[in-house]
This record gives C-alpha cells, structure tokens and sequence, in this order.
C-alpha cells in the first residue's frame, strides 16, 4: 500500500523485459504494462489473445486489454504504439499525482504518458529492489541451474585435462586440435540436452586469457591456463547459472600455479565476508586485500605497462537471477547486501605473459553469512 497518489508502471515485452516479467511471472512476446495503483491493487494490460492465459496465470489482481482503453482518435495499428496508448488512457482516468517508471520500461510509453498530459517520474529501484531478495522458488531453480552448470564444467574441464598433447604441445581429441570453438561446442550441446539456452561461453587459453572476457579462439596447449566461464539460461525456470574454473593440461608452471593460490585464497575471503551486514564493497575490499598481499595489482593496467604487470581487473562479482548480470555488485562503491541476495564470487589474475586465473562460486546471502551453491572442485588440474 502506498500513501501517495503516485501510481508504479512497468512496461515492454514479458518475454524479454526481465523486470516485467519477474512482477507477473507470465511469459507473452507482445508488448504489455503492468500497473500498481495508489491502493496498491494490479492491474495487467495485455493484448487479447493473451487476455485468458494472463487470468490464469498471471500475477496481477485484474487483467484488461487495450481495447478497455481506446483514447480519443483510436488506437495505433502497431502493437507496441497501441499498447503504450492504451496505457495512458488507462491512467490518465486514474488522475495519479505521477507516473513513476522502472529503468526498463521503453520511451514509448514515457512519450504517450506525456502527450496524455501526465506527469511521469522515474524509480530507479523499481523493478530492482524487489529481485535481490530471492524467494525459496527462485533459490531452488538457481541451485538447480548452477548443479547444472558444474555438471557440463567438469565435463569439459575433464576433457581438457585429460586430452593429450602433439608434438607442438597442441591439445589432441578424436584424432584432430582441441579448439576453443569445439570446447564450446560441447558445452553448448550438453547444456542444450539439459534444457538450458547457453549466450556463449568463454574457452580461452593461454595470453588469450589476459583480457577477461575473450571468449577465446583456436587450439589449446598444454601447460597453460585455460579459463571455462559458463553462465546458461534455463529454458524451464528462466534462471541463470554462472561457474568459472581454470584447467591446466600437464605441467603446471610456477607462476600459474602462484597466481592460482591467491585467487582461491581471495575468494575464499571473498565469500567469507559476504553476509546480510556486510556492502558490495567491503566484500571487493577483502578479496583484493588478498590480491594484494601475495603482490598482485589491481585496478586496470597502467598505459604503457609490459606484458609482465599480472592484477585483477574488475570486480568481486555481482547478482544473479532472471539475468546473468544483476544487481548488486561487489565492487566499489556496491550497496549494503540483503539476506536472499544471490551472488557470484569471482576473483582472477591476469597476465599477457601468463594468461589468466579465474575461480567463481554461487552463493545466497543469509543473515548469519553464505550458502555457497558450488560443489566442485577449484584446482588446476582435471584428469
């Protein structure tokens, strides 16, 4: 219940529109507007051939279609036009004080809210706040997703450090160079038999590696990291596993081996701080506190720095949920963390003269610290 007179608008597509779609749990490729009124009741917008599926399924008190609401001079003939349309109609017979609307919500509708004469307002936690703290549904298909996830990363990390090498110390599998692209072949392919969509995953080996989100190209090599970064879709409950673990076919150089302990040492204290009293960035403050003890930068690379300068890039990690990227980040700057949000922790070294580390776990704040979702694994070698 709110005690202004302001009215709460979340507009665009269910199937793409996350925000949308976590509010009335309802999937539809046409465009749609959900409304909270002052009272606090619902109210879905929806095209008509939607109309009886949404009143079934849907969360929202009441279901209306844009033919309910036709303005003066009719509706568009363009969905998307006719919606945002109908849309304004139907709150400019509201008589709110303001119309205030998430970050999601496309122009279109901002644009016919004003040619209605409404004053609109922007909330930039509408559509946020309410998803950081995950409800046992959600906490369930994440766990699930990322069991998952570890299932086909062990798959292909066993892969990689079982696979032998040729004379130039290229990877061999099935008679012909273990690529990249065919690492991620096989990762697409397992995860699409389990039910997952997969955005791309990163396979990169060796230099490639230095850069953080090369997703990596051609054949591997032994004695160098390889960083597997998987972060699929679930075509069942729309949410998102994320696991990174590094593998090292054969020997396993000093440095690596160096850099490794302090990234898992870094998470570990990562994860550690992690808790319903902690921020965002006193999580990244105990991770790159590690970082630096073992002699590690971090930050980005100054200009001009050789191939030798070896830190950590970019952030502790970030949310999970209907999105692979979601609020919080733990990173400068990163807000007070709440009990249900769901986090990823991943702290990596980079190198161009080594490649690069890059170890990452899910887990679910609590008010006392973490449950950590990842079972598998953290060490460099898969055979």
């Amino acid at each position: 219940m709110h005690d202004d007179q302001n009215v709460r608008l979340i507009g665009g597509v269910p199937s793409e529109n996350t925000a949308l779609f976590h509010r009335i749990r309802f999937s539809a490729g046409d465009p749609a507007a959900w409304i909270m009124k002052s009272d606090g009741t619902t109210l879905l917008v929806i095209r008509d051939i939607e109309a009886d599926r949404a009143r079934r399924d849907a969360i929202a008190d009441e279901v209306q279609v844009p033919a309910d609401h036709v303005p003066e001079g009719g509706l568009s003939g363009d969905r998307a036009t006719a919606t945002a349309q109908a849309t304004a109609e139907c709150l400019r017979k509201m008589r709110p004080d303001r119309v205030m609307v998430d970050r999601s919500t496309p122009f279109i509708y901002v644009h016919e809210l004003q040619r209605a004469g409404l004053a609109v307002g922007y909330d930039p936690e509408l559509g946020v706040v309410d998803r950081r703290s995950k409800s046992e549904d959600e906490l369930e298909a994440l766990r699930q997703a990322q069991a998952d996830t570890e299932r086909v990363m062990e798959e292909v990390c066993c892969l990689i450090g079982s696979a032998l090498p040729d004379a130039r110390g290229v990877l061999q599998h099935q008679g012909s160079d273990l690529t990249s692209e065919r690492v991620r072949l096989h990762i697409d392919q397992a995860l699409l038999a389990l039910g997952y969509d997969n955005p791309g995953s990163i396979v990169a080996g060796g230099p490639q590696a230095a850069d953080c989100h090369a997703h990596g190209t051609g054949p591997l090599r032994t004695s160098e990291p390889v960083i597997v970064d998987i972060f699929p879709h679930s075509k069942q409950t729309s949410y998102h596993g994320d696991c990174t673990r590094t593998v090292v076919n054969g020997g396993i150089p000093e440095e690596v081996r160096r850099m490794h302990a302090a990234v898992v040492e870094a998470k570990a204290a990562g994860i550690a701080a992690v808790s319903s009293k902690a921020t965002g960035e006193s999580v990244h403050q105990a991770t790159i506190g590690v970082i630096q003890s073992h002699g590690y930068h971090t930050g980005l690379p100054p200009s001009g720095a050789d191939s030798s300068w070896c830190g950590m890039v970019h952030g502790t990690g970030h949310g999970v949920g209907l999105l692979v990227h979601e609020p919080p980040l733990l990173d400068f700057k990163g807000p007070a963390l709440v009990e249900g949000d769901v986090l990823t922790v991943e702290p990596g070294l980079y190198s161009h003269a080594t490649g690069g580390i890059r170890v990452e776990d899910m887990v679910v704040v609590t008010s006392t610290g973490c449950l950590n979702f990842n079972k598998l694994p953290e060490g460099l070698s898969w055979t």
